[in-house]
């Protein structure tokens, strides 16, 4: 039973995108590793900005630098 977890800042991430995740990373185990769609679990997780940092620096900072 592949386990999948996908990590994303929540940034405004709709529902629909979301089950396009879950559809593309389970097409994808079945396509490369021949693996049970009924059986592949896919997780996202949502994480706030200020809980993300990238180069040592908050993603919220860094989102806001950038406007």
């Amino acid at each position: 039973m592949p386990y999948v977890n996908i990590k994303i800042t929540d940034e405004k991430v709709t529902a629909e995108q979301k089950a396009a995740l879950i559809k593309g990373t389970t097409q994808l185990l079945v396509d490369v590793l021949n693996k049970n769609p009924a059986t592949t679990v896919v997780v996202i997780d949502e994480v706030n900005t200020d809980n993300w940092g990238i180069g040592g620096k908050v993603v919220t900072d860094l989102r806001n630098e950038a406007k």
